[in-house]
């Protein structure tokens, strides 16, 4: 077993902590941080489904895109997307507004009331998952914070190198 609480030697000593063990272990995780998620959202002041706020949250990353650029980021055909901002600008979320350039383009914005709502879900999540790392022992949460560092730096340095090779 892999000594995750204490200085010296990391090295896995044992079969459950090889990478295809702790892949299975992290996807277990990632599955209930998701329902962890998605619940919270839920409990927000207003119900959204997970495509309206990952569209208010591509929104709120890139003031002004358009309805292309919405459609890319979160893989879904142009159709779609404007039926999901129909629907978001009537709930009052979601502005269009013509781009000052280009007569036929249009620019999303989010409302006010749509910012509100994003803070919202944000603060029921952080609620949530701080309830759970509560219930952990402090050394746990040492050990979750220095190995997603260390899964952040992993990801980073092998996307780097993908993307050097690509050139």
């Amino acid at each position: 077993m892999t000594d995750l609480g204490g200085p010296g030697n990391h090295r896995a000593r044992g079969p459950g902590d090889g990478p295809e063990a702790v892949a299975s272990q992290i996807a277990d995780a990632v599955e209930s941080l998701t329902a962890l998620w998605s619940l919270a959202a839920q409990e927000a002041s207003l119900r959204l489904s997970l495509h309206q706020l990952r569209a208010l949250h591509t929104v709120q990353a890139a003031p002004g895109l358009n309805l292309t650029a919405l459609a890319d980021g979160l893989d879904i055909g142009l159709p779609t997307a404007s039926r999901l901002c129909d629907r978001l600008a009537a709930a009052g979320l979601l502005e269009r507004t013509p781009h000052p350039d280009t007569r036929r383009e249009v620019q999303l914005w989010l409302t006010t009331h749509g910012q509100h709502v994003l803070s919202d879900v944000a603060c029921r999540r952080a609620q949530a998952l701080a309830a759970a790392l509560t219930a952990m022992e402090p050394a746990e949460r040492a050990a979750l914070s220095r190995g997603l560092r260390g899964f952040l730096a992993a990801q980073k340095s092998t996307s780097d190198a993908d993307g050097a090779q690509r050139r």
